[in-house]
């Protein structure tokens, strides 16, 4: 009976190390696939920003979709200045300016017309893909919205976002430690997933990351 006992009970304690170390590791494959997801997810919401405030500079307004945004990129160009030389200090110090230097032909200076996407991503940037959320095995887009706030001073500014759900992009990953996760934002009422800018606060474009 005793040898019973401690079979079971030395059974028992073997099971709670199992499912205590799965449960380990799973959170830790959990953090490191989301990680790796959200590394490339970041650097593209960080290209959309790029575009989009470039956007707004021209337009005076951010594109409402990525239909327009990448019109913009693949047929505006921007101007590109180019630059052969530079002011020495002792011309600096004489008080010379750029334009009585360029006028000297001691400077030059030249304004190229670039389209947007070559300059602001370089000439082999795949712009149709700006939009979409660049985890394998999905085909998921990222969510693309635009408002005007009224700041504290009462100036009217206009904002966009654009982000992704933990839904989509960790759907295949653990359950349970998912819905840990979506359970943590809705109690600290923050988005559930990464997102850059926000249509219901100021935030100067930031990422939620950031």
């Amino acid at each position: 009976m005793r040898i019973t006992l401690r079979v079971l009970l030395v059974g028992a304690i073997l099971l709670l190390t199992y499912m205590c170390y799965r449960s380990i590791m799973s959170s830790m494959e959990f953090d490191a696939e989301r990680a790796l997801r959200e590394a490339a997810i970041q650097a593209r919401l960080i290209d959309i920003r790029k575009a989009q405030i470039e956007y707004k500079n021209v337009f005076g307004t951010h594109a409402g979709s990525f239909e327009e945004l990448n019109k913009f990129l693949k047929e505006t160009k921007l101007p590109f200045v180019l630059k052969e030389g530079e002011l020495t200090d002792e011309q600096l110090e004489k008080g010379m300016k750029e334009k009585d230097a360029i006028k000297l032909g001691l400077i030059k200076r030249d304004t190229l017309w670039v389209l947007a996407k070559d300059t602001l991503f370089g000439a082999n940037y795949n712009v149709d893909s700006l939009a979409i959320v660049p985890v394998a095995g999905t085909d998921a887009r990222f969510s693309m919205d635009t408002a005007t706030l009224a700041s504290s001073s009462g100036y009217m500014v206009r904002v966009f976002e654009s982000g992704v759900k933990y839904d989509v992009y960790l759907k295949d990953l653990n359950h349970q430690l998912l819905v840990n996760l979506k359970d943590v934002a809705t109690k600290l009422d923050k988005y559930d997933g990464l997102r850059v800018g926000s249509v219901t606060e100021i935030n100067n474009n930031a990422g939620n990351w950031e």
